[in-house]
């Protein structure tokens, strides 16, 4: 029941999802993007200040190879030497700034791990490759103090592309692959070819829609199919053992299930949680919600535990 009312209150009187009431800007409108972000930002600060339960963790902000980080630290920390990469979702465009410093707070009390949330520059700005060099910087940075055995990688949404991006990347560049590696409802295919963005458009509420004008301003004249933009396409082998979450109303639905095909086709050891009726990113703290962060946590624990 908690389920179906996040869904029906995403849903206006004609059935029509509220979030697809918004047009985004044509990928080259940097104008218009700016205007975008600014009342994305602004709205998420009016609902932080809002929030009425805050995470414990404590955090600071640092910089790695002049990349920003927010290192969250839970007040009961369960391995002291291991570290969990997040890579903040966003549509490759929004998500940083003090989203991405709250989501590292959030992460940190949920794994009971130090998360370094990295804030990687972000479009229209800093097109393709910027973030993905940010992400890289930090990994090397996380190698530097971490073997890799005590270090996993999470992504939700384009986060999930930035996560599997960078193990591609750091793998071709000759680092060691992390003990595991988390996707949640990942954007791994930026050309959008899947079946589900045809199937769920309109039925997810919370993105009813195609991002390519997103995208295009996120590979700034890059090919979308190259494995570094569309890790869907790239090869996998030997990739860290993966989580990947998504639901049956996901638009990214095709995304997850593919790549955890592909995962498969590596040999790579990949387990995939679909949840009813979740749209994409889940339903906002819903028992579903619940259930998958358990999974999530457990998942982490237990590759952390094979020392």
């Amino acid at each position: 029941m908690e389920a179906r009312a996040a869904l029906e209150r995403l849903i206006g009187t004609d059935g029509v999802p509220l979030n697809g009431l918004f047009e985004l800007p044509a990928h080259d409108d940097v104008a218009g993007w700016g205007k975008v972000k600014a009342a994305v930002d602004a709205n998420y600060a009016r609902l932080l200040a809002a929030a009425s339960d805050m995470p414990e963790a404590t955090v600071a902000t640092t910089r790695f190879d002049g990349a920003l980080v927010h290192v969250a630290t839970p007040a009961d920390v369960i391995a002291s030497d291991a570290v969990y990469l997040e890579l903040h979702g966003g549509a490759l465009v929004f998500g940083g700034g003090d989203a991405c410093r709250h989501g590292a707070r959030v992460q940190a009390d949920q794994l009971g791990v130090t998360v370094w949330s990295i804030d990687y520059r972000l479009p229209p700005e800093h097109r393709y490759p910027a973030a993905l060099d940010d992400c890289l910087a930090v990994y090397r940075a996380a190698q530097e103090r971490h073997p890799a055995r005590r270090i996993v990688v999470g992504g939700r949404s384009a986060g999930g592309n930035l996560a599997a991006a960078m193990l591609l990347r750091a793998r071709d560049e000759g680092l060691s692959m992390p003990a595991a590696l988390v996707l949640l409802s990942p954007e791994v295919d930026l050309t959008e070819s899947g079946d589900s963005f045809a199937v769920n458009a309109g039925v997810d509420v919370m993105l009813p829609g195609s991002l390519m004008a997103n995208n295009l301003l996120y590979a700034g004249g890059v090919d979308l199919a190259h494995p570094y933009l569309s890790p869907l396409f790239g090869d996998l082998t030997g990739f860290p053992p993966t989580l990947l979450l998504t639901g049956t109303r996901d638009l990214f639905l095709s995304n997850t299930v593919r790549m955890h095909r592909r995962l498969l086709a590596a040999q790579v050891p990949a387990e995939l949680h679909v949840f009813e009726a979740m749209p994409h990113g889940g339903f906002g703290g819903t028992p579903e919600d619940r259930d998958a962060a358990r999974e999530v946590t457990r998942f982490v624990h237990d590759r952390l535990s094979r020392i």
